[in-house]
């Protein structure tokens, strides 16, 4: 009987101490925190939606040195590319053109907008992606563009045009 005891409470150790380590679930122990007398401010489901929301907005409005524009849900300015063919279905920017314009994906069916009028959609890209389109035409972002605001890749090549909220070419 005392064998079976303390192979029991050997087992009972071992136990113990994996899940000290964290072993088994994924998780580590948690102790449980000091109270403190600081309290965070109470969000309401409204700021929380709003918050939520705010994030998931695809395209939006901005002012710029050009005057109003479309950004993307981080603020960042968005462009056509003239060598796009409206409707198509498709993007001519391949390959390197990608690394320096990025498409503008989008995880939802129907974009998400604030402000812009022009019609949003979105085509399939090579490798299955959501890239947002308005008024038929794929829309980028621009690499040297660092922050939000930054209007830099208006113009180059002659092919990159920033875009306004319906739908225009601003050149």
């Amino acid at each position: 009987m005392n064998k079976q005891l303390s192979v029991g409470l050997a087992v009972l150790a071992l136990a113990a101490s994996l899940t000290g380590c964290g072993g088994g679930t994924g998780t580590s122990p948690t102790t449980a925190a000091p109270e403190t007398t600081t309290a965070s401010p109470a969000t309401t489901a409204s700021e929380s939606a709003t918050a939520t929301d705010a994030a998931t907005v695809d395209l939006k409005t901005a002012s710029s040195s050009a005057g109003n524009i479309v950004v993307d849900g981080k603020g960042m300015s968005v462009y056509y590319y003239t060598k796009d063919v409206k409707d198509s279905g498709k993007s001519n920017c391949i390959g390197p053109c990608l690394v320096a314009w990025p498409p503008v994906i989008t995880t939802n069916d129907t974009p998400k907008v604030e402000g812009v009028t022009g019609k949003v959609g979105t085509i399939t890209t090579a490798d299955g992606k959501k890239q947002v389109t308005v008024e038929g035409m794929p829309v980028y972002l621009w690499e040297k563009d660092k922050d939000p605001g930054d209007v830099t890749g208006q113009g180059v090549g002659n092919v990159w045009y920033l875009v306004a909220p319906d739908g225009k070419m601003i050149k």
